[in-house]
């Protein structure tokens, strides 16, 4: 079942806090519901939007805010890169809602791709809030949740993996 807005805003809220965190790094922007919701939470925010017509709607409404990145581009280029500039641990909020689509588009590695980018990075205290884990059903070339947990804990010892409230975190 697809969680309330406020109860992903608080969960975003109480990993930043638990691991102190001052980055958060978004893909999905679409209307930029999380980032309003976090402007003041976070010193630096970035969101990747696929969409060009969100993406620059979003960057309007956020002009006035330094701190906001709306970043255009296709999150499997653009997360890989922006972590070329992280040296801090980051917030990371992904959508894995796009499986769906992907799926249809033939983008089955999406979500794979920026995983492993962000477990890979040298900065080994990321945090991952993967949004709409009820996607990671093993349909239109998704993971499983059970597929995810089982290599990144394999892969990466120390991480654990759990779904509470449709986010794999």
């Amino acid at each position: 079942m697809r969680s309330p807005h406020l109860l992903k805003q608080r969960t975003v809220r109480e990993y930043a806090e638990k691991y102190r965190l001052r980055t958060m790094v978004e893909t999905g922007t679409y209307y930029g519901e999380m980032v309003a919701a976090m402007k003041n939470r976070f010193d630096e925010i970035y969101s990747v939007e696929y969409d060009a017509g969100l993406a620059e709607r979003a960057q309007n409404k956020f002009a006035r805010w330094p701190n906001i990145h709306i970043l255009q581009g296709d999150s499997q280029l653009v997360v890989p890169q922006l972590l070329d500039s992280l040296t801090l641990p980051a917030l990371f909020w992904l959508d894995a809602g796009y499986y769906g689509w992907a799926g249809l588009q033939g983008d089955k590695q999406r979500l794979t791709t920026e995983l492993e980018a962000i477990l890979s990075h040298p900065v080994k205290e990321h945090v991952i809030l993967m949004d709409d884990a009820r996607g990671l059903n093993g349909q239109n070339g998704a993971p499983t949740v059970e597929q995810l947990k089982q290599r990144i804990e394999t892969e990466f010892p120390g991480r654990k993996v759990e779904v509470k409230h449709d986010i794999l975190r």
